[in-house]
C-alpha cells in the first residue's frame, strides 16, 4: 500500500475509517509531512563519531513505522487480519533477502531489504500493543539494557566481564544448550551447539581433531553404505545416523577453522548454481539437450566452466 505524497503545509489526509482510524490517518499524514520537508541537521551527526554518542541519540525513526503500521491496520484489510503467527513466514523471508544483500554487496538492496525486515518488527510491536503485551519502548529498553549488562566497562558500571561468566550469570544455573531457538535450522543449531558447549571448555584445542574426527565419520559412513547390501529400514535409519554425525563434525571443523558452516554453504550453493547455469547455456549454443547428454559430455563441459573462472 502506498501512501501518497504530501506537501508540507497542506491539509491532513482523511480516511474514512472511524475515529481510531482517522487518528492514525493524521499521524502518518504528519509524519509524511515531516519526510517532505526540508533536512534539519542533527547535532549528533555534527562532528564526532558513533563511539562517543550514546545509545538513543535518534529518537523516532522506529516509531514512525509503527506509527505506518497502526495507519495499515486500521485502514487496510489485509493487515488488518493479520496476526503473529500469519506474519511469521514473511519475517524469516525478509531475513533471508537481507542476508542475500549483504551476500552481493549491494547497499541499495540491502537498505530497501532491511527496510522491509523493519517494517515486520514494528508489525509484531503493533500486534503487541493491541493485545496488551508490550509497546515498543519495551524491546528498546530491553536490548540496551542487556547490552550495558554485557558491557559494564562502556557505562562505568564494571571491569569487562568474560563472554563465559557472562553467559553463566544470564542463565541462571540453567544448561548451557537452554535458549536455543527453536526455529534454527538444523545446521545452524549444529553450529550454535558446539559454540555453546565450547564456552565451558568441552572442545578440540585446534580444528586438526576437529579433521581427524571428520575422518573418522567419513569412514564409518563408508562401512555403513558398504553393509547396505542389508536394506530394510533400520539400515536407513542407521545410515542416516552416521551421515548426521559426519555432517556435526564438519561443522565442528567448520567453526574451529573460522567459517560459519551457513556462510560456507551458502557459497557453494552459489557456485554451483552460477557453474551450472553457464554449463546449461554453453550446451545450448552447441545444440546439446541435457536430458541426451551423457555423463561424459555434462563433465566436459563442466570442466570446460570451471577452467574459465
Amino acid at each position: 500500500m502506498s501512501l501518497p505524497q504530501v506537501e508540507p503545509g497542506s491539509e491532513r489526509l482523511e480516511v474514512d475509517a472511524g475515529e481510531r482510524g482517522g487518528r492514525a490517518a493524521e499521524r502518518v499524514a504528519s509524519e509524511i509531512d515531516r519526510a517532505n520537508a526540508p533536512p534539519v541537521p542533527d547535532p549528533d551527526l555534527r562532528g564526532g563519531d558513533a563511539t562517543s554518542r550514546q545509545p538513543g541519540s535518534h529518537p523516532g525513526h522506529l516509531e514512525r513505522v509503527v506509527e505506518l503500521v497502526r495507519f495499515l491496520r486500521a485502514n487496510c484489510p489485509w493487515d488488518a487480519e493479520q496476526t503473529p503467527r500469519s506474519l511469521v513466514p514473511y519475517l524469516l523471508e525478509e531475513a533471508h533477502e537481507v542476508a542475500d544483500a549483504i551476500e552481493d554487496g549491494d547497499d541499495a538492496e540491502l537498505a530497501r531489504e532491511l527496510g522491509d525486515l523493519l517494517l515486520n518488527v514494528a508489525f509484531q510491536i503493533v500486534l503487541a500493543e493491541e493485545r496488551g503485551a508490550f509497546t515498543a519502548s519495551d524491546p528498546v529498553a530491553l536490548v540496551h539494557s542487556k547490552m550495558r549488562r554485557r558491557h559494564p566497562h562502556l557505562y562505568g558500571d564494571g571491569e569487562p566481564l568474560t563472554w563465559e561468566r557472562m553467559k553463566s550469570a544470564e542463565r541462571g544455573g540453567a544448561s548451557v544448550l537452554a535458549g536455543l531457538p527453536r526455529g534454527l535450522d538444523p545446521l545452524s543449531r549444529a553450529f550454535r551447539i558446539q559454540d555453546r558447549v565450547s564456552s565451558v571448555g568441552f572442545d578440540w584445542a585446534d580444528a586438526a581433531g576437529a579433521l581427524e574426527k571428520v575422518a573418522e565419520e567419513l569412514a564409518e559412513v563408508r562401512e555403513e553404505i558398504a553393509q547396505a547390501g542389508n536394506g530394510g529400514e533400520d539400515g536407513r535409519q542407521a545410515l542416516e545416523m552416521e551421515l548426521g554425525d559426519l555432517l556435526f563434525a564438519v561443522v565442528n571443523l567448520s567453526r574451529l577453522a573460522g567459517v560459519h558452516p551457513t556462510s560456507a554453504l551458502h557459497r557453494a550453493n552459489r557456485k554451483f548454481t552460477n557453474r551450472f547455469t553457464a554449463l546449461e547455456k554453453l550446451a545450448a549454443e552447441r545444440g546439446l539437450a541435457l536430458e541426451e547428454a551423457s555423463l561424459a559430455e555434462l563433465d566436459a563441459l563442466w570442466d570446460e566452466i570451471k577452467a574459465s573462472e
